[in-house]
């Protein structure tokens, strides 16, 4: 009876396209591969309909489909892991055929391994002259990755995205390994899957890639993940094309959502909006109860807002600022959000004493003038290594010695015997502490400070000295852009770092 039921559940599953993330060290050719593809299997007629940041898309391949994750790299494939979601059912991990193993290729090993996934190593860029495959193969081997022309089980191909060569080939063990995986959908059950991107559209409100693990997708559908939920109005596929119905590993483009979903969330299909509601109100008190964030005592903070064009790119930069050391300075993200710079943001950033960190997004004429006028910061960028470095950079100042002014003595100006430019010499009587060549002078006039300067020489019974104490007469060669006058008080000073702990 049992055999009978188990036959009955198999007869209702379909095969379905393999999902493919391509992983690797940067520089190594990842984006360069994908876009390969698209040129090789999507003309310039349908390719110039791709809607941008969509984060997926779909290739035919001797009549089979293939969908691609359009996120190359490990971060934005980790952050979607993190929560949870099974994303790929097959890694491409592209070594470049001339520079061999990377630290990054070794995280790539890792995050497939951690996924439980299987691989197709690629070797790329063999059209340069300086490539060679076999000693990648070699050096795979150190890091237990053995392909079959060494003897072991995990395919590899050798190609150029430059040339396009090798790409048939790549795509034919996508589909030979995807067959092995026996990959199937149920086109009976709802759909449920996971959000590959999204972000806030100007004209159609909040948007969303989903891919779909399993069942089916139809429009007036109430999909709801850990975060937003809505009723599924308007669906497109990865070229813009609209659909009614959405079927398992395709990534579909949708709108109805309330709000913008984080990437990597699960999603689900719901009976009605009540039903999911729950589900996000059960999410949220889970997370309220969670671990609160607490600073040692002694470590400096520094406060940013992160500003980007879509969720995708702010999963992937939050997941390398998490990987940048914090055991002198903590990174504290006071909000990150999809969209341009706002007012509300650099208000926020004024009263969070934080910098607007602005990735591939523009800010407003509004809050451009209100951060000059409140000396708010704004950071754009559009590399995330750019971005992760510059914050590297704040951090390393921030724990910089403090410099701290100390004030050496005074001298009254009683006589000026030479003006020339911003260079005057002058006589006169140390009234307080000492004076010294090469120490900095501020100009005191009235009791209010006027103007700095540097003195540049000192003389005193008309040679040169290094030091004049209180009350002994010298005369100084000063230099400014104030003009001393007699009577003035010269506040003679310098500046030493405070001791750090």
């Amino acid at each position: 009876m049992l055999n009978n039921l188990e036959q009955q559940n198999k007869s209702k599953l379909t095969p379905r396209p393999p999902i493919v993330v391509v992983l690797g060290h940067v520089d190594h050719g990842k984006s360069s591969i994908l876009e390969a593809i698209k040129d090789f299997k999507i003309t310039a007629k349908e390719s110039g309909g791709i809607t941008q940041h969509i984060g997926a898309y779909e290739v035919d391949h001797n009549g089979k489909k293939i969908t691609f994750i359009d996120t190359p790299g490990h971060e934005a494939f980790t952050a979607m892991r993190s929560r949870g979601a099974k994303v790929a059912d097959i890694a491409i991990l592209v070594v470049a055929a001339e520079e061999g193993i990377k630290p990054q290729t070794k995280e790539a090993i890792l995050h497939t391994k951690k996924a439980g996934i299987p691989m197709i190593v690629a070797l790329n860029k063999i059209d340069k002259p300086e490539a060679n495959p076999e000693k990648v193969k070699r050096e795979l081997m150190k890091e237990d990755i053995l392909v079959e022309s060494l003897g072991g089980i995990i395919p590899s191909v050798e190609l150029s995205a430059k040339t396009k060569k090798g790409i048939p080939e790549l795509l034919e063990l996508i589909l030979l390994v995807g067959d092995m995986e026996s990959l199937r959908g149920d086109l009976d059950k709802p759909a449920h899957g996971v959000v590959v991107e999204s972000y806030l559209d100007k004209q159609r409100g909040p948007t969303a890639t989903l891919l779909l693990r399993d069942g089916v997708l139809k429009l007036g559908d109430i999909a709801g993940t850990a975060s937003v939920l809505g009723k599924i109005k308007m669906m497109e596929d990865f070229q813009g094309k609209n659909l009614e119905m959405a079927l398992p590993s395709q990534p579909v483009i949708v709108m109805g959502l309330e709000g913008v979903p984080q990437v990597g969330e699960k999603f689900e299909i719901y009976s009605d909006i009540e039903s999911a509601q729950k589900y996000i109100d059960k999410k949220e008190r889970k997370a309220e109860s969670g671990d609160v964030f607490l600073i040692e005592e002694g470590k400096k903070v520094l406060n940013f807002i992160l500003k980007s064009d879509v969720q995708g790119s702010i999963e992937a930069i939050g997941e390398v600022l998490k990987d940048i050391p914090q055991d002198k300075v903590i990174i504290r993200v006071l909000k990150n959000e999809v969209g341009d710079v706002s007012e509300s943001d650099v208000k926020l950033a004024k009263s969070g004493n934080a910098k607007i960190l602005a990735f591939r997004v523009e800010s407003s004429p509004s809050a451009l003038v209100l951060a000059e006028r409140d000396n708010v910061r704004i950071l754009n960028f559009v590399i995330i290594y750019e971005l992760a470095q510059a914050v590297r950079l704040m951090m390393e100042k921030s724990v910089e010695p403090e410099k701290v002014k100390v004030e050496l003595g005074k001298l009254r100006a009683l006589v000026i015997f030479l003006t020339e430019k911003n260079r005057q010499i002058v006589g006169g009587k140390v009234t307080w502490g000492e004076i010294k060549k090469g120490t900095s002078i501020e100009i005191i006039r009235d009791e209010q400070s006027i103007g700095t300067g540097k003195l540049i020489n000192l003389q005193k019974n008309k040679k040169d000295a290094n030091i004049a104490l209180k009350g002994e007469e010298c005369g100084i060669l000063y230099e400014g852009d104030v003009k001393v006058q007699e009577g003035d008080t010269l506040l003679v000073y310098t500046y030493t770092y405070a001791k750090q702990g």
